[in-house]
């Protein structure tokens, strides 16, 4: 989809099938569905504000105006919808500091222990300005380095989507894509060629943002259940 922007589609978006080994549990199975779009000229906030439009909207055309109401909680969808950066979740509701979090290889752990039951129940939250250290493909912060400028939609804790501005620089996404292989390497991880047409690419890919949202997940909070299992057909213990 990236190449597509780069060869000027500006809006594209897709549905599809998406597969990730051994992520299994109540809120995770390793074949899930995902709405995927990107829009060029946007950055991370302008997605957040589409974002949280788009969901207002699809709530409504649904028949939930106000509020939808899953696992007998209230969620009040009028926005503007809540919105915290990343070192303010962890002042707020981790027992330590982010740097220390990131120096201990805690950030996950604190993420879903602290972070996350923090939030709050009655409001969809965006949590953004990730550490730098975890932009994955996101574009790092021109005015603060240490952070990247992604985000993740939380509604009642549960995480929804994922999105950021795009990086657009070809040698920076080079050289992060090397040090990705080296980590997987040191694991002894099985090694991923270099993917060269998406960095041939990315020489003119404009400025943009873009976003997945678990659409398995989203159907969770309009049937009221809080087991994935529910809202697919077969689960892949039943195949």
């Amino acid at each position: 989809m990236k190449r597509l922007l780069s060869a000027g589609f500006p809006r594209i978006f897709q549905i599809s099938k998406c597969f990730r080994s051994a992520e299994r549990g109540d809120k995770h199975l390793p074949e899930f569905t995902m709405l995927e779009w990107y829009v060029a000229g946007f950055d991370y906030h302008q997605l957040m504000d589409q974002c949280e439009t788009m969901l207002i909207t699809a709530f409504k055309d649904m028949g939930y105006d106000k509020n939808i109401v899953w696992q007998n909680k209230n969620i009040f969808l009028a926005p503007p919808w809540e919105r915290i950066s990343v070192a303010d979740a962890f002042s707020r509701y981790a027992p330590i500091g982010l740097q220390e979090a990131l120096n201990q290889n805690k950030f996950d752990e604190i993420m879903v222990e602290y972070i996350e039951p923090g939030l709050s129940v009655d409001r969809p939250t965006f949590i953004y300005d990730y550490p730098a250290r975890l932009a994955a493909l996101a574009k790092i912060k021109e005015s603060n380095p240490t952070v990247a400028e992604r985000f993740e939609l939380y509604i009642d804790r549960l995480e929804l989507a994922n999105g950021f501005s795009e990086l657009t620089n070809a040698n920076e996404q080079r050289q992060r894509f090397e040090e990705a292989l080296k980590a997987r390497a040191a694991k002894s991880w099985a090694h991923y060629k270099m993917p060269e047409k998406f960095l041939k690419a990315m020489q003119t890919m404009p400025p943009s943002a873009g976003i997945a949202l678990g659409i398995d997940r989203l159907v969770m909070l309009l049937a009221d259940t809080d087991k994935i299992d529910d809202v697919v057909a077969f689960t892949p213990e039943s195949l």
